[in-house]
């Protein structure tokens, strides 16, 4: 069977970046932390050309300032637009948040609403109010709720400060060099920025955790209160319902930041993650994410990139 030099080059490149997340340097075995960061730092940006035409045609009319779309298991750059340029990232801000309360918190703690962490008017949390850490978690991630960001914060360090603190040392960690987090809940601030490349960086490692991707993919839950009630939550993400094999990730919106979106998608064991920053409208970043996404297993397809 007669194959083109570019889907054997693919084939090799796929067989060595496999073996190399398992295997260090000198050949001793990573463990499974190693593995986890490696692979969501890596992204390779000398492998797939997009067919110039179809590229043109299907993508050259986004309205997003900036996007990045990779290929999971290889790190392949499938698309990219300013995915190094600093932006605001609004409420993907939230994906650090959760990760951290995630890996320093206590899921049975009970976390009230006090009034000082009260500070958006259009939060679905309210002061007094009691919830498990768990479900405050959830709740904040499918809401997009900034009260319920605020709320975790302070649980988890006992003040924003020092949660930013935790936020910063873990952007160190995962090399997210043009990152700095001032808030945990992404309200516009200039010391509040990222880049499209450092935060797909972000999303990969966060969908590792098989909890964060649980709560990210779902979309709708009846979250509880600590005193019985119960509160009806609608994922932001509406991928979730509107595109085959959409597993996440989390949305954003401020004004200066605009409409964001970070996504996971995956087909045929094929998973894809795309962060979008700035389109036009909170509508177009699920149609521009959409596209991008349906580009990517495109582009795979007809590479023929063999499955791992």
């Amino acid at each position: 069977m007669k194959h083109s030099s570019r889907f054997i080059a693919l084939l090799l490149m796929t067989l060595v970046a496999s073996c190399s997340f398992c295997m260090g340097p000198e050949g001793e075995v990573r463990s499974e932390e190693e593995i986890r960061l490696e692979r969501a730092c890596h992204i390779d940006s000398t492998t797939l050309l997009p067919d110039s035409v179809w590229y043109r045609d299907s993508l050259g009319k986004l309205s997003a300032e900036a996007w990045i779309l990779v290929e999971d298991s290889t790190g392949f750059l499938l698309s990219a637009k300013n995915d190094n340029k600093r932006m605001f990232m609004a409420s993907l801000t939230k994906m650090m948040t959760c990760l951290l309360a995630l890996e320093n918190g206590n899921m049975g703690d009970t976390v009230v609403i006090t009034q000082d962490v009260f500070l958006t008017k259009d939060s679905r949390v309210r002061p007094g109010d009691s919830y498990l850490l768990d479900n405050l978690i959830r709740e904040m991630m499918l809401q997009s709720d900034n009260n319920a960001a605020t709320a975790l914060a302070k649980h988890i360090a006992g003040s924003t400060e020092s949660f930013c603190e935790m936020m910063n040392a873990k952007a160190a960690y995962l090399g997210m060099d043009s990152t700095h987090f001032a808030n945990a809940n992404g309200m516009p601030i200039d010391s509040n920025y990222s880049s499209a490349r450092d935060l797909v960086v972000l999303s990969r490692y966060c969908m590792a955790d098989s909890v964060f991707a649980s709560i990210a993919g779902t979309p709708f839950m009846d979250i509880p209160l600590a005193d019985g009630r119960h509160l009806p939550c609608e994922n932001t993400n509406l991928l979730l319902q509107q595109y085959e094999g959409c597993i996440g990730v989390k949305t954003g919106y401020t004004r200066q930041a605009g409409s964001c979106l970070a996504s996971a998608a995956e087909r045929n064991g094929t998973r894809l993650f795309l962060i979008l920053l700035n389109s036009r409208s909170r509508s177009s970043r699920f149609t521009e994410s959409a596209a991008l996404l349906d580009y990517g297993f495109r582009v795979l397809q007809e590479e023929h990139l063999p499955e791992r």
